[in-house]
């Protein structure tokens, strides 16, 4: 079961003391409180653990400071979206809203590999009005004899680039707890001109220790890609770990699934899900068409099968696009076969805009749609 607090409720108040008292003298029930950044205020919410089906709404709401009581229907307590919780969610980071009602762009380098590169991609980004971006530092291969990205010793220039041309926020994968502590220093040498989102790669959906060290700290938001061998189940369970050790300001990842059934795309795509990880939580979603698709082939139509992917997601209603440029992709350290040229962002942009519209105009008849069967 879910409480959820009064928006001006303070923790020293004789309210909240007098609810948590009644809490604790609960038998078989354990609580956790959890602050939630909604899209206007932030709230407390309490989660109760334990024999709950015994407790009554009424009376539980009824209680000092309980605006509303949520008889949890999903595993994922913190981010599922329960019966009778059509709450609207989403949070703020560094001036960028993330929420399953809008849409960013994380358009990059999959593997940062010189300041120059960086540079004409960020300038790139900056000319078409972006303010996001990929960058990819830490880099977990198969091969032990590849490139494994040039860590910590490119952050600096990688923050520095960032601020001046007016990047908000980098999307950048972690593999160790350490790396944490790594991008925090980078960003205090410079000054801290960007912001950060922990991406966690499906090769570490499952590694619950980083996971839950991820969960504890609340300086960065973190998006976390679908396990390319799991159910979703298991992948959205993962996330329930970060958020409950805290950190609930999460994006779901959706980047293909690993079998030979999608080839000869490099992955399965999976962008179908987009509305069932949104109907299941309240997670904002994010589709990653370059690693789901790993090449620039091109239809008779003129359209690459980047392009169309992405714009299947989009008009699926996904939130966050993470998708690989290279002003040469020849010469990428990483991926470089599935990269789109600077030349070609406009273009990419300009497609999902449209896509984007297609899915807006859906919504809008799907409202309409039930308003007239009310």
């Amino acid at each position: 079961m879910i409480l959820i607090l009064e928006g001006e409720l303070q923790e020293t108040s004789a309210a909240y003391q007098a609810l948590v008292h009644y809490l604790e003298k609960l038998e078989g029930i354990e609580y956790r409180v959890h602050r939630v950044q909604g899209a206007e205020q932030s709230l407390s919410e309490i989660y109760l653990i334990g024999n709950t089906k015994s407790l009554d709404l009424a009376v539980m709401e009824s209680l000092p400071g309980v605006k509303k009581a949520i008889r949890v229907s999903r595993e994922y307590r913190v981010l599922g979206r329960h019966l009778d919780d059509q709450r609207t969610t989403g949070f703020d980071y560094n001036g960028v809203h993330f929420g399953q009602d809008n849409l960013n762009v994380f358009a990059g380098l999959c593997a940062v590999d010189t300041p120059e590169h960086v540079e004409q991609m960020m300038r790139a980004l900056q000319e078409n009005g972006q303010v996001c971006t990929r960058m990819g530092a830490y880099k977990p291969r198969t091969s032990p004899y590849a490139f494994q990205g040039h860590g910590k010793e490119c952050l600096p220039y990688v923050f520095d680039l960032a601020g001046k041309y007016g990047i908000r926020v980098i999307a950048t994968e972690i593999l160790h707890e350490a790396h944490m502590d790594e991008i925090r220093e980078a960003l205090h040498r410079t000054g801290s001109p960007t912001g950060v989102m922990l991406q966690i790669g499906t090769r570490n959906t499952q590694n619950f220790e980083l996971l839950k060290a991820v969960g504890r700290q609340q300086q960065f938001p973190v998006l976390l890609k679908r396990g390319f061998g799991i159910t979703l189940e298991e992948s959205l369970n993962a996330a329930e770990y970060l958020a409950s050790e805290g950190n609930a300001r999460v994006v779901f990842g959706l980047r293909g699934m690993k079998t030979n059934l999608g080839d000869p795309h490099r992955n399965f795509v999976d962008f179908a899900q987009v509305p069932v990880v949104r109907r299941l939580t309240r997670m904002p979603v994010c589709i990653d068409p370059s690693h789901s698709v790993g090449t620039r082939d091109t239809g008779p139509d003129g359209l690459m099968d980047i392009f169309q992917v992405t714009a299947q997601g989009v008009v699926a209603g996904a939130n966050m696009i993470l998708v690989d440029f290279h002003p040469n992709p020849q010469a990428a350290l990483v991926d470089g076969p599935q990269a789109l040229r600077l030349e070609e962002l406009a273009w990419f942009l300009e497609d999902v805009r449209i896509a984007r519209e297609a899915y807006e105009e859906r919504r809008l008849l799907a409202e309409a749609q039930q308003r007239g069967i009310g």
